[in-house]
């Protein structure tokens, strides 16, 4: 029997997912700088093709659902969320005090995205 998944959460799955892809496919590549350029962007590329796949459809159906605005923002959030354990965790750069204040200053612009006064 299938999952029955509530239409204000599936957008938010799908736009996490593409962002793994897009996040591996702007940023998988620095692991190996010894490749060249032009294999990389077609690898890039190909790894995009999923991405849009995901994110397309995410926002056609989030959009019954969230405003254009909203929609983005939930994308930005998320992006910062899922590059952040790919550049501690793939990349083994560390984040600093610095990186987590200005993350914290994107999610209090996306309080204020969402908040209605």
């Amino acid at each position: 029997m299938p999952i029955a998944i509530p239409s204000w959460l599936l957008p938010i799955l799908m736009l996490f997912c593409s962002n793994v892809f897009m996040t591996f496919a702007w940023y998988g590549h620095l692991k190996f700088k010894e490749s060249p350029l032009p294999l990389i962007v077609l690898a890039s590329w190909g790894i995009a093709f999923f991405e849009y796949w995901l994110a397309v459809p995410a926002n056609r159906w989030g959009s019954a659902v969230y405003s254009a605005a909203e929609l983005k923002t939930i994308q930005e959030v998320i992006t910062l969320v899922v590059f952040a354990g790919f550049s501690v965790l793939y990349l083994k750069q560390p984040l600093g005090w610095n990186h987590g204040l200005g993350f914290a200053f994107v999610a209090l612009g996306a309080f204020f995205i969402f908040h209605k006064w």
